[in-house]
């Protein structure tokens, strides 16, 4: 079976750079013999699509905003995941491709992963700055943890 596991955001607008530096931690929690690639997918783009034909599992790490206290980790699994990312009131994209139009896009070419996962984590700031806020860089060590459930359970 393969994984594929993508970090989300920009790391230069502080917490929404969560994604990726919850990708980063995972990396360093997984063994390295894990089977797991962990891709930094920074704002997205349709060139990502190769990496998940060949997925049985998709876990996504981002940055969201659900109402939260800052930090909070939400995982939604498969078609909770799909409903919360169709709901455009939930979460703007202001990069190139969300991720419901790269899901959309793997679903048309039938490459979407049976087992999928949003893990959100709740940001508080979106400026300028190269770390995330306290209470995300909490969440990220959280995100990673439920990451690692995940592919225990699905890997099992």
């Amino acid at each position: 079976m393969s994984s594929v596991v993508l970090g989300l955001g920009n790391i230069l607008l502080t917490d929404d750079g969560a994604g990726v530096h919850a990708a980063q931690a995972l990396a360093q929690r997984l063994p390295s013999a894990g089977g797991v690639r962990i891709i930094d997918a920074g704002t997205l783009s349709f060139t990502l699509l190769p990496y998940l034909e060949d997925a049985d599992n998709l876990i996504v790490f981002d940055a969201a905003q659900f109402g939260a206290s800052p930090g909070t980790v939400r995982c939604l699994e498969s078609e909770t995941m799909d409903a919360f990312l169709v709901d455009g009131a939930r979460r703007r994209s202001v990069h190139e491709v969300g991720l419901g139009d790269l899901l959309g896009m793997a679903r048309l070419e039938d490459a979407l992963p049976a087992r999928r996962a949003l893990i959100c984590i709740q940001a508080a700031d979106l400026g300028w700055g190269l770390e995330p806020t306290a209470p995300v860089r909490a969440g990220v060590q959280a995100a990673a943890g439920e990451a690692l459930r995940l592919l225990e359970r699905w890997l099992s």
